[in-house]
């Protein structure tokens, strides 16, 4: 139970301390969440508290604070307060309000993207594949891994060892002979019955456990299966006995640090350096390593090492389930409330450790390094970027350097398949969770026309910008268009902003310049005339890096779909169609094309396709307005 109180604001016209001060006297000592915020009601900041008013009564004495919190304090205007049963709640109450807020003094992560799997599907013939995101099919789940590139090369040899099919169901079910994975095998041929279901169980059950651990098990159980083949002269089923372990070997080499004495766990180490933070996170699973990642979140403008690394824990764990052990390189400012708070939220025991000696211990250390080196770098890297985003400022007459560069480009065939890319850029390079892609859906729109996909997607874009954020207070708002094109198109857009109002966000177009040539891109503004910068100018090789980005977005994204587009077949979109009814009339027909054509009588001829049915695939293709 939750209940917000009704003493949120205070409208006396009081600031700082005394305004604090006046809410002390409301509250009582029951737990809950409390929010910070400035005269215009911006949150600054979120926290929870077993005691509100003994929390709340830290902040109204003037002086013995940091500077981020007196800083804090001396901002805020107003408070709001919500009321938990436990302090759990609360802080699960504060993860979710920090991470939909985004207050300027918290410690908050910004990288939450969700990290790929391994699932063997619960099925007769199970097939073994990458998963991400949400658990909605029966089977089997392991991870999580740290790259989609660590989960397809793990895979790519798992195949190698325990000929799991990758096909879909549908087309498992739809095939009438193996693919070309078993002919190089990598499949054992499940979908013609080249192999029973009971020893393709087994093959699932060699993989399952070794993806649960017991390797070392699938190794001994294949090596003597080899040696007897060897023993009964069957040389040839010895010898891919015998590549089978050698790439189920290759799998753990692969996999780096295997710790003997940790079968699960996350470690996550934290290191500082001039007031930036990176959070490395190694994920052991199996006795296993399955990579690792590194984290820069926000430190709340000077939050130390403690309630950095509670909030990303906090954070993390919000939208990942926890594995049975965490161990950290620091400790956090509410551990035993942590563990208690992941516990409730996965029905099991979870243990938060910092490990002094042994195992444990060099596995923080290790993680630990790689989190000082990877900051070194990011640091180097940011110094960088800051020095280039200076250069852009001075070349296109900008107030500042750019806090966010908006990047658009457009990608189709002939017109078909339009889609619109947008990249965004800033301080810290490229900020890929930020990037969107728009399916052109303009019908009045010549196909192949530019200035007409660039206007919708510049409409839809600062359409829905104005509608979530009319006074531009979060940081969604670009101080800088990059538009792929020269005059034309910088025209059409600043057409777009002058009708939404949205007439003060710079832009400027980048045209590929005399023969197309790399160096010498054209710069189009608004009322001024077009300029080219210095071949060696490290501002245009920067400039040249965005534009590339946008352009490899765009037409990967124009790429999938129209994939999509070519693999689709025109039985999917009939009711009552199912995976064995398009088989039975894929292989009567021969094609789906031969189907669209077929004549009623020949429909119901068909095994399996019933009048009705018949009736309704005839329609389906002959009654379109």
């Amino acid at each position: 139970m939750i209940d917000e109180t009704p003493e949120t604001r205070h409208s006396n016209g009081l600031r700082g301390h005394a305004l604090i001060a006046e809410y002390v006297k409301q509250l009582d000592h029951s737990p809950g969440v409390y929010r910070m915020l400035d005269e215009v009601g911006r949150v600054l900041y979120v926290g929870k508290a077993k005691s509100l008013k003994k929390r709340v009564a830290n902040y109204a004495k003037p002086s013995g604070h940091s500077a981020r919190i007196a800083r804090m304090i001396s901002q805020t205007a107003s408070m709001m307060f919500l009321t938990t049963r436990t302090e759990t709640e609360a802080l699960l109450l504060e993860q979710n309000l920090i991470k939909q807020l985004k207050p300027h003094f918290n410690v908050l992560l910004r990288d939450d993207k969700s990290f790929p799997g391994i699932f063997i599907s619960d099925h007769a013939y199970p097939r073994i594949s990458k998963h991400r995101g949400a658990r909605r099919e029966k089977g089997h789940y392991f991870g999580p891994f740290a790259s989609g590139e660590a989960v397809n090369r793990t895979l790519n040899q798992l195949q190698k060892v325990f000929l799991l099919r990758n096909c879909s169901d549908p087309m498992f079910e739809s095939r009438t002979r193996p693919c070309l994975l078993h002919q190089i095998k990598r499949c054992a041929g499940p979908c013609d019955g080249r192999i029973s279901p009971a020893d393709y169980a087994v093959l699932v059950n060699d993989a399952t456990r070794f993806l649960s651990g017991r390797s070392t098990k699938v190794q001994e159980d294949l090596a003597t299966e080899m040696q007897r083949a060897s023993d009964a002269l069957e040389f040839e089923r010895a010898a891919a006995l015998r590549d089978r372990i050698a790439a189920l070997t290759q799998v753990q080499a692969i996999q780096g640090v295997n710790p003997a004495g940790v079968p699960e766990a996350d470690v996550i180490a934290l290191h500082m350096e001039g007031g930036q933070a990176c959070v490395q996170v190694f994920f052991i699973r199996a006795h296993q390593n399955w990579g690792n990642r590194d984290f820069y979140p926000r430190t709340g403008a000077g939050a130390g090492e403690a309630e950095v690394l509670q909030a990303f824990v906090g954070q993390f764990y919000d939208a990942h389930e926890p594995p049975r052990l965490i161990l950290l390189s620091h400790d956090i400012e509410d551990r035993e409330l942590m563990e208690e708070a992941l516990a409730s939220k996965i029905g099991r025991k979870v243990e938060i450790a910092m490990p002094q000696r042994g195992e444990k211990a060099d596995l923080v250390a290790g993680a630990l390094r790689n989190a000082r080196q990877s900051l070194g770098r990011r640091m180097s890297e940011t110094a960088t970027q800051a020095r280039l985003l200076d250069g852009l400022a001075e070349a296109f007459g900008l107030d500042g350097p750019p806090k966010r560069i908006e990047v658009y480009d457009n990608s189709h065939i002939m017109g078909t398949n339009a889609v619109g890319g947008m990249i965004v850029a800033g301080p810290e390079g490229f900020m890929k969770s930020q990037y969107r892609k728009f399916n052109i859906k303009g019908e009045e729109i010549t196909p192949g026309d530019d200035f007409g996909m660039m206007k919708e997607v510049l409409t839809r874009r600062f359409k829905r910008l104005l509608k979530e954020d009319p006074d531009r207070q979060t940081e969604a708002w670009p101080d800088l268009l990059l538009i792929d094109g020269g005059a034309g198109q910088v025209s059409a857009v600043h057409e777009v902003m002058e009708d939404l109002g949205v007439e003060d966000v710079p832009m400027v177009g980048v045209a590929k310049g005399v023969d197309r040539d790399a160096g010498k891109e054209e710069f189009h503004r608004v009322g001024a005339r077009p300029f080219a910068l210095k071949r060696n100018d490290p501002v245009l090789y920067f400039i040249q890096r965005l534009r590339d980005e946008a352009h490899r977005f765009a037409i990967g994204t124009h790429r999938a779909k129209r994939a999509k587009a070519m693999g689709a077949n025109p039985l999917d979109d009939i009711p009552g169609v199912g995976a064995t009814r398009k088989r039975a009339l894929l292989q009567h027909f021969g094609s789906a094309k031969a189907v669209s054509t077929a004549g009623l009588d020949d429909l119901k001829a068909v095994p399996g396709i019933s009048e009705a049915l018949a009736e309704t695939i005839h329609s389906h293709f002959n009654d379109r307005g």
